[in-house]
């Protein structure tokens, strides 16, 4: 049975480029997304599946019931896009100005429209349900992950898993990890607040640039000397604002940053701490600082037992050199809320093209990706699956 989805699949491969090309063309903004979920909601209606819209607000979730006991496992594709305008030359390029799919999300979605429809011919014969989570809003907290699960998409799901294609990884390869895979992220916001003056006379106000230069500078210290050096943790100001005159001491300087990590008690700590070093800072040189911190995405942990399905099925299928022990990273994503409610595994799958003139981050303006990727990605999640159920 395997054997034949994976067939289909292959036959598949066209219509999944077409498909992710449509909706590179054609991308919505996260929490803004309308075609998009009525596009995908088509598809899956006609597959002839159960079909749930409006999941969460945006949200889609198809539902195939197979014909025999079995496990129910849900896969997860985000489809929202960024605010990037698209520089790309090719013919697929982004028709909406200043949005494009800078991420891999168009690729996600098509590759598990891909798997529905090869798993929808099988039906009968497959074990247990599938679920499949088209979740929106990944890209712009609080996301859509938190709402599409209070609104029930993991309601008699035993199993969930998600993949997000690289595009500076390897092509033909699969990136897996046991524990915490991706950050925690908060966004950190610093006013300090002093008493304006001409800077001719700095004697007659309070420099609040001078009191927020050292609060950036003192930030460092939470890392060097009140973290452990072995967990990850990153403080970083990327934003710095005060004044508009080269000769006026302004009243008021604002630091704007991110806080990244991923045990839970390192990120309690480092929000104190950055209260309490702005604070104090500030009132050591004559002015106050007011720190708001919102707390963003919670960091991604997997499950060993998940994960080591997603292992053997990758070897199984592609081999033992293509499945690959990654470090965890930095960026932030909200599947670490699926996880946090079922045992699951969100991996990476390798898209990196062959040319290196065309390779660029994520979030770039020339992003884009190695499309065979997408039949690694649909191949893989119906591997997972019969693994899965075994």
């Amino acid at each position: 049975m395997e054997k034949l989805v994976q067939q289909k699949l292959e036959q598949l491969f066209d219509e999944m480029v077409a498909v992710r090309r449509h909706l590179h063309m054609y991308p919505e903004l996260s929490h803004q997304e309308v075609e998009t979920p009525v596009y995908i909601a088509t598809k899956l209606d006609a597959l002839g599946m159960e079909v749930k819209r409006g999941v969460g607000g945006r949200g889609v979730v198809g539902i195939i019931r197979g014909g025999k006991p079995g496990k129910t496992i849900a896969f997860r594709a985000d489809f929202d896009a960024l605010p990037i305008q698209d520089v790309k030359n090719v013919p697929y390029k982004s028709t909406i100005s200043g949005v494009m799919h800078a991420c891999g999300h168009d690729g996600h979605t098509s590759a598990l429209l891909a798997f529905a429809k090869a798993m929808m011919d099988v039906k009968e014969e497959l074990p247990g349900n599938i679920v499949l989570i088209h979740q929106f809003g990944e890209e712009l907290s609080p996301g859509g992950a938190r709402a599409m699960i209070e609104d029930g998409c993991l309601e008699g799901v035993d199993l969930v898993y998600g993949a997000h294609l690289q595009s500076k990884m390897e092509s033909g390869k699969i990136y897996v990890r046991d524990g915490f895979l991706q950050a925690s992220e908060d966004t950190v916001k610093i006013v300090v607040r002093g008493s304006g003056t001409h800077g001719a006379e700095p004697h007659n106000g309070v420099d609040p640039i001078l009191a927020a230069s050292h609060i950036m500078v003192a930030l460092q210290t939470i890392v060097s000397r009140n973290a452990d050096p072995l967990k990850e943790l990153v403080v970083s100001i990327g934003k710095f604002h005060a004044g508009d005159a080269d000769n006026v001491i302004p009243s008021e300087a604002v630091l704007e940053g991110t806080i990244r990590v991923f045990d839970p008690e390192l990120r309690q700590l480092a929000s104190r701490r950055i209260r309490e070093i702005a604070e104090n800072v500030a009132i050591g040189l004559g002015a106050k600082a007011t720190v708001t911190i919102d707390n963003g995405y919670d960091a991604l942990w997997n499950h060993s037992e998940a994960m080591d399905t997603v292992r053997l099925a990758g070897q199984e299928l592609y081999g033992t050199d293509a499945v690959v022990e990654t470090p965890p990273v930095m960026p932030v994503e909200d599947f670490s809320y699926y996880t946090q409610v079922l045992p699951g595994a969100y991996f990476f799958v390798g898209a990196k093209l062959q040319d290196e003139s065309l390779v660029f981050p994520h979030h770039h303006e020339q992003f884009d990706f190695d499309e065979t990727a997408m039949l690694v990605t649909a191949k893989l999640f119906a591997a997972i699956y019969f693994k899965a159920q075994q």
